[in-house]
């Protein structure tokens, strides 16, 4: 049974390989999960992903989950006491461009909220 060390190698590399698809590098928000009711946000740490984005292939959870949030959160000031960045005003153009009403978020004053970027081409029609 020399093949059992391997499948179980080759059955642990694609739990790892397919757990990484969903992961941090495809633009999660964070919805600060651990505390249900925050009094401040905290900065995206990366642009909206494509479960967000991809249209009609976009996880409806998590885009529902995005605009409760935003709707709910997207006027209280961050937790550093800074404007938002770039990241924050693409999740904030999102929720706009998704029909959340853009008097419930704060956008830079230099735009509007921009989804589109170098990794994220082609979604500006959201």
């Amino acid at each position: 049974m020399a093949y059992r060390p391997f499948l179980t190698l080759v059955a642990l590399f694609g739990a790892v390989a397919l757990g990484g698809c969903a992961g941090p590098g495809d633009g999660n928000l964070d919805a600060q999960p651990g505390n249900p009711y925050p009094s401040c946000r905290v900065h995206q740490l990366q642009p909206p992903g494509s479960r967000y984005t991809s249209g009609a292939q976009a996880d409806p959870r998590s885009v529902l989950e995005m605009l409760h949030y935003y709707t709910v959160n997207g006027r209280k000031p961050f937790c550093d006491g800074k404007a938002p960045t770039d990241f924050d005003d693409r999740w904030a153009g999102l929720y706009v461009k998704l029909g959340g009403r853009p008097d419930n978020v704060t956008l830079r004053q230099d735009g509007v909220g921009r989804v589109a970027g170098p990794s994220h081409a082609g979604t500006d029609h959201l």
